[in-house]
């Protein structure tokens, strides 16, 4: 079966001695593997189409069943080169790509691509100092439509309401804010101040909202790390993830 689809190259690493094998983002089958046959040749006819981050429309020879496809062209409409300009655009964009290659899968989720599409153009766009609080955005934003977003609105165990402008205990495990009952049954929520749960409750929307400086963004890379490890992470680790929260390669 043959499929063009809207994609991003998420990764690539080299194969045999002139091939590549890729991470594709796509609109209309969610991440999948490929393998671009000749992709290394000096005359290959992807060029440079298949450099990190860059989008276009992937040309697919598909196969049920198989773990790794055939890339058979790749239309480049959209280079991102920006996102290599310093640290924090590039461990900020590696973190989005880590995640949707762990949890989007092999599915099709149009809503899911392009909020990764929003939040690489937005990460680009945005200044050094505000690279962190657009990845981040984009992150709650991509968690949200794969359908783990976090109850910041209502108890995570009861349904009870909350008033907007009350802080309240945040428990990763119960996959939200908890009331006062809730919260006296499951002790160790961590205190989530009313404006930061509007500040997840925005960016999960899509919406933008305005960070409060590096300590308020440290905060919210540690709180969204902790709910993907209790949620989708499986006990397995986020490399690129860990490298943008502490800003140095080979963190822990």
């Amino acid at each position: 079966m043959l499929l063009d689809t809207d994609a991003i190259v998420l990764h690539s690493f080299e194969y045999l001695e002139s091939s590549r094998i890729l991470r594709l983002a796509t609109r209309d089958a969610g991440v999948v593997s490929v393998l671009a046959r000749g992709a290394r040749r000096p005359k290959s006819r992807f060029g440079g189409s298949l450099d990190l981050f860059t989008g276009g429309v992937a040309h697919l020879a598909v196969r049920p069943g198989r773990d790794l496809q055939t890339l058979t062209g790749f239309d480049a409409t959209r280079a991102r080169h920006g996102l290599a300009a310093d640290l924090a655009r590039f461990t900020g964009a590696a973190a989005l790509a880590e995640l949707a290659i762990r949890f989007v899968g092999e599915v099709p989720n149009a809503a899911a691509f392009d909020a990764l599409v929003a939040t690489l153009d937005a990460i680009m766009a945005a200044p050094a100092s505000g690279a962190g609080e657009a990845a981040l955005a984009g992150a709650w934003h991509l968690v949200a439509e794969l359908g783990f977003a976090p109850a910041v609105d209502e108890c995570a165990t009861c349904h009870a309401s909350l008033a907007d402008d009350e802080p309240a205990p945040f428990s990763h495990g119960a996959g939200g804010v908890l009331c006062r009952r809730c919260a006296a049954q499951a002790p160790g929520g961590r205190p989530l101040p009313a404006r930061a749960r509007s500040a997840i409750r925005r960016w999960a929307a899509g919406e933008p909202f305005a960070t409060e400086g590096p300590a308020d963004v440290a905060a919210h890379q540690r709180l969204l790390r902790l709910f993907l490890q209790a949620h989708l992470a499986d006990g397995r680790p986020l490399p690129a993830y860990e490298v943008w929260e502490h800003q140095r390669w080979g963190a822990a």
